[in-house]
């Protein structure tokens, strides 16, 4: 039986036109990052299993991670997500870091679920986060240096939206003023993570199974739904508008949007899935009617780089997946058409592939990529194969062309045909460029 020419499930191959949006994505990512005075960094695919267990949430480990034992008995995991494997690295050298610490990465990751329209197995994702600030100024300086991305792509305010929340908001109002326990609590948070993906219905049997008779008796469903159902900061109960990190998370809006990003709106519906957020978390959501999903999540989490043994850092972060991002740009009419990153293709006429080389050399060292025709086939079929690359500037070398110094330039697009010596030509290609 035939081997499959599919790629593992969930999983993606990367031809040449792939890998152009795949390089235009990451190099407006490094190119914001940069700008805002971020680093990048790398590490190992895989990592202990142990530092998943500890914090991300049990989700993520006992259902989307691939582990498995190496050879040397080590319980081991192809990372879903960064943030733990960056907090190991802070924590590693923990004295030695000038503070404030502004790195970023964009990993590959792996996460065994099931495949579906912005979510796939594999993907690639750009991880930005600034350690040692324990101030707002952090969580300003993070969702404008996303928002400054979308921008960067040309998307406009009205094509997303950035929607933020305060877990210690949560904490508080799912412990004090309602009242749970520890475990309610917990299990109503995430559920509010997963509400927009639920109806309505089988919201509230989940709400009714996760708290007491007690509970559902002092009415305590009807207090939350009340209280999800609040759409501005200011308009939050009493006990709760008095509280220090609701004044924080309100002056951290006003800030952002005083500075320009005037999307920016409070959702108390905003969980975020991970049990290591602290306080300000936030996602950005796509408007578009086709794709009305989170694209970009994150927020404070001051505790995971102290789970490996050293004084705990403050930390606020973020992740972006690559394909969230490409169904958002082609959505919005926002991918440029690519070009081959070949300048210029040489046809050979007859067997002169080796005394054509130090003409082909000349224009390489110009800085010109160029693709030579190495079949000995007729000149129309280079012509075709050519135009099947997207290369439209085609160089025609023979014994005529080598023996008088003159060569012909033919654009594929326009039918034009130049004649010149190689340096001329190889102005003129570049020109083009």
């Amino acid at each position: 039986m035939a081997l499959s020419t599919k790629p593992y499930k969930g999983a993606r191959d990367f031809y040449p036109e792939d890998k152009r949006l795949q390089k235009y994505m990451f190099a407006k990512w490094r190119t914001v990052a940069e700008r805002f005075g971020y680093e990048e960094y790398d590490a190992p695919i895989l990592e202990p299993l142990d530092i998943y267990l500890a914090k991300t949430g049990e989700e993520i480990v006992n259902e989307q991670t691939y582990t498995f034992e190496d050879r040397g008995g080590r319980k081991v995991v192809i990372r879903p997500e960064m943030t733990p494997t960056v907090s190991r690295m802070v924590a590693a050298k923990r004295q030695e870091l000038a503070y404030p610490l502004r790195w970023y990465s964009i990993p590959n990751l792996w996460r065994y679920e099931r495949p579906q329209r912005g979510r796939l197995r594999e993907h690639w994702q750009l991880n930005v986060d600034i350690f040692g600030v324990a101030g707002a100024s952090a969580e300003y300086e993070i969702i404008n240096l996303v928002d400054s991305m979308f921008k960067e792509f040309g998307a406009k305010p009205d094509m997303y939206e950035i929607k933020l929340n305060s877990r210690k908001l949560m904490d508080f109002a799912l412990g004090n003023y309602l009242g749970l326990n520890k475990t309610e609590a917990h299990d109503i948070s995430k559920l509010i993570d997963r509400m927009s993906k639920m109806d309505k219905t089988k919201f509230l049997a989940a709400v009714d199974a996760a708290i007491s008779a007690k509970a559902r008796e002092f009415g305590v469903v009807e207090k939350l739904l009340a209280l999800l159902e609040t759409k501005q900061l200011n308009k939050l109960p009493k006990e709760l508008l008095a509280l220090e990190y609701v004044k924080e998370l309100q002056s951290t809006l006003e800030l952002l949007v005083d500075n320009g990003v005037e999307n920016a709106v409070f959702d108390i519906t905003i969980m975020r899935g991970f049990d290591y957020y602290t306080d300000i978390v936030f996602e950005v959501f796509d408007t578009h009617p086709d794709n009305n999903r989170s694209m970009v999540a994150g927020g404070r989490y001051d505790g995971l780089v102290g789970l490996f043994g050293v004084t705990p850092v403050p930390t606020v972060g973020f992740g972006w997946g690559d394909v969230t991002l490409a169904n958002f740009l082609e959505l919005h009419h926002l991918l440029p058409e690519f070009q081959s990153e070949t300048n210029v293709y040489v046809a050979i006429v007859g067997d002169v592939a080796s005394k054509a080389q130090s003409s082909i050399s000349v224009l390489r060292a110009d800085g010109l990529n160029v693709a030579v025709d190495l079949g000995g086939r007729k000149l129309g079929d280079q012509f075709k194969a050519a135009d099947k690359k997207g290369i439209n500037q085609i160089l025609i070398i023979g014994e005529d062309e080598l023996k008088s110094g003159l060569f012909t330039l033919k654009n594929l697009a326009t039918g034009k045909e130049t004649k010149g010596d190689i340096k001329a030509l190889s102005k003129l290609i570049k020109g083009k460029s």
